[in-house]
């Protein structure tokens, strides 16, 4: 038998199957979402599609109550397209109100990637925050912070440690062992502090009550929240309100089917600062849902469903619902061809790119000054 490919929060197998995940995870379909949220392309066409308690925060957006958006970034590799999936929720959240916390994982990548602090630092802020400010977020109303230095506020810098360590007394090893698999003291102390990122914004030093906070995440990465959960329910310190999760479904790889875009493997993304010629390279290298030739093409058409280009068109870059409708079926009757669809392709995400890198050029003027100081 071969080995067994597990979802983790750091490696996910080449292919997911998300209704498995949603019966394993304990996770629900999204259904039946305010009008506010069709209005955004990421719910409207079913990518983010499951949750966990995010009734919650949508009482709090329809009753106008304060409510928080958790989030972290890895600072290692080059921000690509996929990361624009939970981006575009940051701004769309941000807009209805969220106070937006983000941590910035340098002590998770430290361990997990073996990265050195400074080289994890200066990518968050060159290539992370800098693109999130061209990409819409007001980082002056987020509370952003590395993982390795909380605060420069000492009473908020020791509730959020403080929180990290208590919490190692409400899970055993044999918890950290089934639900990461093959778990090191590194990955242990790593999710102990993804739980205190979750939680401390219901701490009173942060936002002085608990409040509903949620997370949106791509699958690979519940089993971080599950843990925690779990750990805060426990916890005899506090009252903790769980936390709400949404989930979105992974953006593919350039290679199709055989993996998801991953900063690590630079062959599979198209990074944010991309050139046009690049762009075009990589699209055109991509994997095609056509047939070998123009005839058989004609004939029995070409499938959107594992075509990278036009999975691209659906995720992010047409946004027009009756235009997508239009290139799929073209597509699938064979009048559209492969070469034709990555040439739409390439214009819409060359066009996107050229209007976020001129906004890339100011926006590091606009970088919190304690973050550039750490």
């Amino acid at each position: 038998m071969g080995e067994k490919n597990e979802l983790t929060p750091w490696e996910a197998p080449a292919e997911v199957d998300y209704k498995k995940l949603i019966r394993e995870f304990g996770i629900k379909k999204i259904k039946d979402l305010p009008e506010v949220f069709t209005e955004n392309i990421l719910f409207r066409r079913g990518t983010v599609f499951a949750h966990r308690d995010f009734g919650l925060i949508i009482e709090s957006i329809q009753k106008k109550k304060p409510f928080v958006m958790m989030t972290g970034l890895m600072p290692t590799g080059e921000l690509h397209i996929g990361h624009l999936l939970l981006i575009k929720q940051m701004v769309f959240y941000q807009k209805l109100g969220a106070k937006i916390y983000i941590a910035i994982a340098d002590l998770e990548a430290y361990n997990a990637r073996q990265k050195p602090l400074n080289e994890l630092r200066e990518n968050a802020i060159e290539q992370y925050l800098t693109n999130y400010i061209a990409a819409g977020l007001d980082l002056k109303k987020c509370e952003i912070y590395f993982q390795s230095s909380k605060s420069q506020d000492p009473k908020k810098s020791n509730a959020y440690y403080t929180l990290a360590s208590n919490f190692s007394r409400y899970a055993t090893f044999n918890e950290f062992k089934g639900v990461y698999g093959n778990i090191t003291p590194g990955k242990m102390n790593a999710s102990l502090l993804q739980s205190a990122d979750m939680y401390h914004p219901q701490l009173p030093e942060f936002e002085g009550k608990p409040v509903p906070t949620f997370i949106p995440v791509g699958i690979d990465q519940d089993p971080h929240i599950r843990i925690s959960r779990d750990m805060a329910k426990r916890n005899k310190d506090h009252k903790f309100i769980p936390i709400a999760s949404t989930y979105h479904i992974f953006m593919p790889g350039l290679q199709g089917a055989k993996g998801k875009m991953s900063s690590s493997n630079p062959s599979s993304y198209i990074a944010l600062t991309d050139t046009p010629k690049i762009v075009q390279k990589k699209i055109n290298k991509s994997f095609s849902g056509g047939q070998e030739t123009v005839e058989e093409h004609r004939k029995k058409g070409g499938n959107p469903d594992t075509d990278v280009s036009f999975q691209y068109l659906k995720f992010l870059f047409e946004e027009d619902d009756k235009k997508l409708k239009e290139i799929e079926k073209n597509y699938r009757s064979g009048k559209m061809l492969s070469g034709e669809l990555k040439k739409y392709t390439i214009e819409k995400i060359n066009t996107f790119l050229a209007e976020h890198q001129k906004k890339r050029k100011d926006a590091k003027k606009k970088i919190p000054s304690h973050l550039l100081k750490v």
